[in-house]
């Protein structure tokens, strides 16, 4: 992976979130390492690190052995369009487009081109991402070339393309929900006494040891629950006033609001 060139077409949050956990997982080097973006003021932290930046896609793309796409839905189709001439059979295109699928990017590209889907999440520069993948290359060589680059930051899922949107929803836009859960809970912190940074510290990490639990124990979240609710205690209490004010069933329902409004998105596109 250290001698593949990649570029980043879009260097955007998403674009510089995972350029940096490129550089961070130390599997790429940063002369090897295209990002593209009209503003290119705007990559002088990448730039400084020995990235190449550039306004230039179809250089990017022609100098590169995986392409990553990081732009906008209203923007891939005209850039797919600018960059396929300079596509071909030994590259592979990743793209991270929401709503456009893998039959709609090989309508442009052609089907001799090895294509992917993922969706990653902002936690990726940080190599902690979920990051969920879907491919129409059959090829598996390449299939594990891409697998194996973003398990170099975080964890990965191979899933049908039908699912992306749903991937979209639980994974990248789950990172604001649980954010969101972070910050109520260090308002209540502070509610109960905490200071508000020392409330921050508190949540993060308990936040993250729950969610190590499930991750290393694959036990259901309810059974790790009933290890710290006891009869009559505390924990049951908050929990049961919590699902009293419709705190599941609100995160469910946000849910399912987001992925309404995702498949909205895909049917007037």
């Amino acid at each position: 992976m250290k001698n593949k060139k990649i570029a980043i077409i879009g260097g955007g949050n998403l674009g510089t979130a995972i350029a940096e956990g490129l550089l961070l997982s130390d599997e790429v080097q940063p002369g090897n390492l295209t990002v593209t973006r009209r503003r290119m003021e705007l990559l002088n932290n990448l730039k400084i690190k020995g990235v190449n930046t550039s306004s230039d896609n179809v250089g990017a793309v022609k100098n590169s052995d995986i392409i990553i796409l990081a732009v906008k839905p209203y923007q891939v189709l005209d850039i797919l369009r600018n960059i396929t001439p300079v596509l071909n059979e030994e590259k592979i295109l990743i793209s991270m487009v929401t709503g456009v699928d893998l039959k709609e990017l090989a309508g442009i590209t052609g089907n001799r081109i090895p294509l992917f889907r993922a969706m990653p999440n902002t936690a990726i520069a940080l190599q902690e991402s979920m990051t969920l993948i879907s491919a129409n290359s059959r090829e598996e060589k390449q299939n594990q070339v891409v697998v194996d680059l973003f398990n170099k930051m975080g964890k990965t899922a191979v899933i049908p393309d039908e699912l992306m949107a749903a991937a979209t929803i639980l994974a990248s836009c789950g990172i604001a929900y649980a954010l969101r859960y972070i910050r109520a809970a260090m308002q209540g912190g502070v509610e109960i006494g905490f200071g508000a940074e020392l409330a921050q510290f508190i949540t993060a990490q308990t936040v993250l040891g729950a969610a190590r639990l499930v991750l290393e124990s694959g036990r259901h979240p309810e059974q790790e629950i009933d290890k710290v609710t006891t009869p009559r205690g505390v924990t049951i209490t908050g929990l049961n006033e919590m699902e009293h004010k419709g705190f599941s069933s609100s995160l469910i329902q946000g849910l399912l609001a987001s992925y309404k409004k995702i498949e909205k998105l895909e049917i007037t596109k």
